[in-house]
């Protein structure tokens, strides 16, 4: 078997019909039929049921689709690993966001190395925090866009500084204010991200200092839906001042001490990073800061 017989099992696994398949391939239905019929003689086993609905795996055949996946996908990343080695520029970057940083942060960074770099792949990977961490340790991600430093193993480039503001809805009483506090907060509905998240630590690290304990009446994690629930009159936030006014909120400057969040690229420091990757960071770093 060669790797394109892998792939074209993928593809007829996908649609489940050799003639659909055969046509997402660009080739007749009789060589695809050969061709699972030799793959099914050399492995010994029949992979496809074949009824008149067309061809499906059957559980040999999701194991052997399962594993030509794993295979196709390493194959495919070993060359891609294997171009950046050889051509740093034309490599591929493996980098993992934040949710809140995909309208603003992310695209201006992209456009940035895409100048310098316009044949550079990147492979974008959109999570929280803690999420991002686990996947540099073990490797799915090379880079990452995160709020704060993290401890540990991890290299730092600070790229933006975002002030933090009070959002509240069109027509709220505190809208034609100049500066808010985080005792006006206490008597309101608030609306902001789960624990567990690291924008929701520091917002509790902030009403602790202050000795205030907040009503939260909704959580969600991302941060473009607690502006759209406060825009709809549902509560107050605490966001980024990037967030507010999307949805026709107010935002108003917070006087706290650290009412700020600073996102930066991070990366382990405990392993070299790739040719690719290691440009990318570069090219950032020439770019920025990004405040």
């Amino acid at each position: 078997m060669q790797i394109e017989d892998l792939r074209s099992l993928l593809t007829l696994g996908e649609h489940r019909h050799v003639t659909e398949a055969a046509v997402a391939l660009g080739t007749s239905q009789p060589t695809l039929s050969r061709l699972l019929s030799r793959v099914e003689a050399e492995l010994g086993t029949r992979l496809f049921e074949r009824d008149a609905k067309g061809a499906h795996p059957n559980p040999l055949g999701d194991l052997v689709l399962d594993a030509a996946r794993d295979i196709v996908d390493r194959h495919d990343r070993l060359r891609r690993d294997l171009a950046g080695l050889l051509d740093p520029d034309s490599g591929t970057v493996r980098l993992a966001f934040l949710d809140s940083m995909s309208t603003s942060l992310v695209p201006r960074i992209l456009h940035d190395v895409r100048v310098r770099a316009p044949r550079m792949r990147v492979e974008l990977r959109q999570e929280p925090g803690h999420e991002m961490l686990r996947d540099l340790a073990t490797g799915v991600s090379e880079l990452a866009l995160i709020a704060g430093p993290p401890q540990g193993p991890y290299g730092w480039m600070a790229l933006q500084r975002q002030s933090l503001v009070l959002i509240v809805p069109a027509g709220h009483r505190f809208a034609a204010r100049r500066r808010a506090r985080l005792a006006d907060v206490a008597g309101e509905d608030f609306v902001t991200i789960p624990p567990g998240f690291g924008f929701r630590a520091l917002i509790d690290d902030l009403f602790a200092k202050a000795g205030v304990t907040p009503r939260v009446t909704f959580q969600i994690g991302d941060l473009a839906t607690v502006e759209g629930l406060v825009g709809a009159g549902l509560g107050v936030a605490i966001v980024p001042s990037q967030f507010a006014g999307a949805s026709g909120t107010t935002g108003i400057p917070l006087v706290a001490e650290g009412a700020e969040r600073v996102v930066g690229l991070t990366w382990r420091t405990d392993r070299a990073l790739g040719p690719a990757a290691a440009r990318f960071r570069e090219f950032v770093e020439q770019a920025g800061p990004y405040d």
